[in-house]
């Protein structure tokens, strides 16, 4: 049985786009320094100093959306295009891991 394909991309604006693409790396790397689910510091204070760069790039993106008129986040249309891009889980290893019994 073949997989279901991934939801379409909705239309984005270059910026909107862009944000999107720096926001979920942003999210990469804070999931990568979560502490809960770590497991070597090496990989963490990597993660920790390309999460600097993201940020930057972050920043400039909702920059160039402000400096071009573009004010108002779509928050409907830019949840859509997270789905699309595997935001649920790239979001979920940011936050704390169930607790399992015993811990």
């Amino acid at each position: 049985m073949r997989p279901s394909d991934p939801p379409p991309l909705p239309a984005l604006t270059r910026a909107e786009g862009e944000f999107i693409d720096c926001y979920l790396d942003v999210l990469d790397q804070l999931g990568r320094i979560n502490p809960a689910r770590g497991s070597d510091t090496y990989g963490a204070l990597r993660a920790a100093q390309a999460l600097a760069s993201h940020a930057r790039a972050l920043r400039d993106a909702l920059a160039l959306m402000h400096e071009r008129g573009e004010t108002r986040i779509h928050a409907g249309t830019l949840a859509r295009a997270l789905r699309a891009l595997d935001g649920e889980r790239r979001s979920a290893r940011v936050t704390l891991p169930p607790v399992t019994p015993g811990r």
